[in-house]
């Protein structure tokens, strides 16, 4: 169904901290923050301009070399006109002759040092890797274990919750961002035009999962067995809350959840 405007039962419009609610495609209700929205418009309009006018500049500025096929040789061209002395070019060649000499030993010695730095380069990618997966692993994991969301809403740890979804997960331009399963980013409903924090991020890509019911806690806490072990259900207090060992709640989660295992 189309989004639209939340009435109460004499037709005016719901309000919710002085913003007006609005029902989404999905049945849920978000508070629609018109000043938060028209900033954000108008940021990414002036971004635009600003992009469109350095691509002006940089137009501009190439016109300036139209015609030239070879730079290089351009170069070299107006090096030889300037060392001309009265139209000597005896004297050009000799200072040609002189350069391509420095340039050759110029050459030798970048090789020679490209040659002993290349053990030294690869040491340093060795440690930027490290470095790199070392940031992953506390931004990201640090992200599941200190969710809010997984702690109140989620009846699995956050490490199997991080081994399922996890990998939609990435740590771009100093914050986590969230991706679909077609790749794009996760963008929040109650900001627009904003990525989606952490925790909103992770609610939307659980709710659009097959088999939610059984990561949410109290998601199966109705009919026969929802308070025993039979047919391989994990046993469960009155609140929806797994009781016995931790290993045994893992086994019987890992047991209903297949995928979660082949993640990890």
């Amino acid at each position: 169904m189309p989004v639209k405007l939340k009435l109460d039962d004499e037709g005016h419009v719901v309000v919710q901290d002085g913003k007006p609610v609005y029902i989404m495609e999905d049945g849920k209700e978000v508070a629609y923050d018109a000043n938060y929205s028209n900033t954000t418009i108008t940021r990414l309009n002036n971004e635009n301009r600003d992009l469109r006018k350095r691509a002006e500049d940089a137009e501009t500025a190439a016109k300036a070399f139209e015609g030239i096929e070879d730079p290089a040789k351009a170069i070299e061209a107006l090096q030889t006109v300037a060392n001309l002395d009265q139209g000597q070019l005896v004297t050009a060649g000799k200072v040609k002759e002189i350069q391509d000499a420095a340039k050759a030993a110029a050459d030798s010695q970048v090789k020679d040092a490209a040659k002993a730095s290349e053990a030294r380069i690869k040491l340093l990618e060795q440690e930027r890797d490290g470095v790199r997966d070392e940031l992953f692993s506390e931004k990201i994991g640090g992200a599941f274990n200190r969710s809010k969301f997984i702690s109140d809403r989620c009846a699995i740890p956050s490490d199997l919750v991080q081994a399922r979804f996890g990998p939609q997960f990435k740590y771009e331009d100093k914050r986590v961002v969230a991706y679909d399963q077609s790749g794009n980013k996760i963008y929040s409903r109650a900001n627009p035009g904003e990525l989606a924090n952490f925790d909103e991020a992770i609610e939307m890509l659980i709710d659009s999962y097959p088999h939610k019911e059984q990561i949410l806690k109290g998601a199966n806490n109705s009919g026969g067995g929802a308070e025993h072990g039979s047919g391989g259900q994990p046993n469960r207090t009155p609140k929806g809350n797994m009781i016995g060992t931790k290993q045994e709640r893992i086994d019987a989660i890992k047991s209903r959840f297949p995928d979660l295992e082949s993640k990890t």
